[in-house]
């Protein structure tokens, strides 16, 4: 095919790549070894590069030439140690793990560096030519969390703002938001924007030793919008997790009769919106996008009735047969919550507040709280990505992965929120991973741009590609086959030329 002439720059992929070391095997797909790819455009033509994440877990389990590091879903057990003392001592450490450095979940931009990401508080650099592992850097440093989100926000001037959690510390847990700067001052060159990372506020958690799980936050203009779900990590499980014998996903779980709050923190005064919002129970993992109109918040994410996704991807559940065997029981939802931040205080107990046209409510009861319902978009999507200059604004395009009841995408979909048509992108045993939006420099609508996606084929013997779509109309403008073994990676993102000059230059 053809590429666009403006498309020049390098996208970056990062997934799990390695699961089997020597005799032992990760129980769970989210744990193997990072794997990180990327294709570079360049006048018409695609260069593709991949390589493991040389983290520090990679290093130790290759030596070992075993899994000698825990990760989430599968508990490692080094060799029985000769003495009682060890013995007892090996366990204690494990009480607060010393986390993995196996960032296989994203790539960060922070200064002008970019990053593998996980979820716990260690990231590690990497030069984003020749996919080389720099150092690691430890949140914990910096501000105190045990874990940080692989979604971090951007604003215009290119600060990053994350969230991690920090568990019990000086008795409190709470979920806590920081900025990482795009740059320090001249005087500082030396120093890393980490040194000048701040915290812009913290949420004190519901509960001190069930902290909400979250994979993503949401952001609009004036606020920062946090959900604590009814799906939460049991810190006193974890803790003792390595002495039971068992991983630290099983200490995870999910309360269906439990409210969902919505916490909404005020960008400007740093301060939480005090009106209690929420929600029945749901889990999800992804935010799409949120904005404000008329004095509401509106805020879309993709929900499920259920944790059941996280359970399919234990390996063993991952055989041949898995596409025709393996069904979700809670089919992912694209929900609009619309939230009234400014609304009468008179109104009457059991009236919606929602003054927009929706179908979304949010309804006032006797102490105070608003009980929110959503709106359904559609169903059967997920790793949503927008136009990521719309981030924060009102906006109409999302693009997905599409799922229905398996967890494996089968298509590429774009979504017109507004009026609910779907456009597919879709091929015979094609598995395409998260789509990312490039939009065009001269672009004067939100979908002017292309789409990118890599595609694994279900038969190994055939060759994954690069697929570009145009945006708008969804038609194919060219495929990159690239004749390697690849995986179904997680999540990435596009760096345009002028930010990443090439090695030559």
């Amino acid at each position: 095919g053809q590429l666009p002439s403006w498309l020049q720059g390098m996208l970056l992929r990062n997934g799990p790549g390695m699961h089997t070391i020597g005799d032992s095997k990760y129980n769970h797909w989210f744990d193997g070894l990072a794997l990180l790819h990327s294709f570079t455009f360049k006048n018409g033509e695609v260069y593709y590069r991949s390589k493991y994440l040389r983290s520090d877990t990679y290093n130790s389990n290759i030596e070992a030439n075993k899994i000698v590091v825990s990760e989430f879903g599968t508990m490692a057990y080094p060799d029985p140690c000769k003495n009682i003392f060890a013995k007892a001592f090996s366990y204690l450490s494990h009480t607060i793990p010393e986390f993995t450095d196996n960032c296989l979940i994203n790539i960060m931009k922070a200064g002008d560096d970019f990053y593998a990401t996980g979820e716990t508080n260690f990231i590690r650099k990497i030069n984003p030519h020749t996919l080389e592992t720099l150092e690691k850097v430890d949140y914990n440093k910096y501000v105190s969390i045990n874990l940080a989100t692989s979604h971090p926000h951007y604003d215009s001037a290119g600060n990053v703002l994350n969230m991690g959690t920090s568990i019990v510390d000086k008795g409190r847990t709470k979920f806590v938001l920081f900025k990482i700067p795009s740059s320090v001052p001249e005087k500082e060159k030396k120093k890393s924007c980490f040194k000048h990372l701040e915290v812009v506020c913290s949420i004190p958690s519901q509960s001190l030793l069930h902290p909400s799980y979250y994979h993503s936050f949401g952001l609009t203009e004036n606020y920062v919008i946090f959900i604590e779900q009814p799906f939460r990590l049991d810190i006193v499980k974890m803790a003792t997790a390595y002495i039971r014998g068992v991983n630290w996903a099983s200490c995870l779980a999910y309360n269906k009769d439990d409210k969902t709050w919505f916490h909404f923190i005020d960008r400007k005064t740093k301060k939480e919106v005090s009106t209690k919002f929420y929600t029945d129970a749901l889990v999800f993992f992804h935010h799409i996008n949120a904005y404000e109109e008329d004095g509401h918040i509106i805020f879309d994410l993709i929900a499920y009735t259920d944790n059941s996704l996280y359970d399919m991807f234990y390996l063993k559940n991952l055989d041949k047969d898995f596409e025709e065997n393996t069904k979700l029981t809670a089919i992912p939802t694209c929900k609009r919550f619309v939230v009234p931040l400014q609304y009468d205080k008179d109104a009457e107990v059991g009236s919606n507040l929602v003054r927009l046209a929706s179908t979304a409510t949010a309804v006032k009861e006797k102490d105070g709280n608003i009980y929110c319902q959503p709106e359904i978009l559609c169903e059967g999507i997920e790793l949503p990505r927008i136009n990521y200059n719309y981030n924060g604004k009102k906006y109409k395009y999302v693009f997905a992965t599409e799922v229905q009841w398996s967890p494996v995408p089968t298509k590429i979909a774009k979504l017109n929120i507004q009026t609910k048509e779907m456009l597919h992108w879709r091929e015979e045993h094609c598995w395409p991973s998260e789509p990312v939006f490039v939009p065009n420099p001269d672009a004067k609508e939100e979908d002017d741009g292309v789409v990118l996606t890599c595609v694994v084929k279900s038969d190994p013997k055939e060759a994954p590609f690069l697929l570009v779509l145009d945006a708008k109309t969804f038609t194919e403008l060219g495929r990159a086959v690239v004749n390697v073994e690849m995986h179904l990676d997680l999540h990435g993102i596009f760096i345009p030329e002028q930010v990443v000059k090439t090695e030559t230059e």
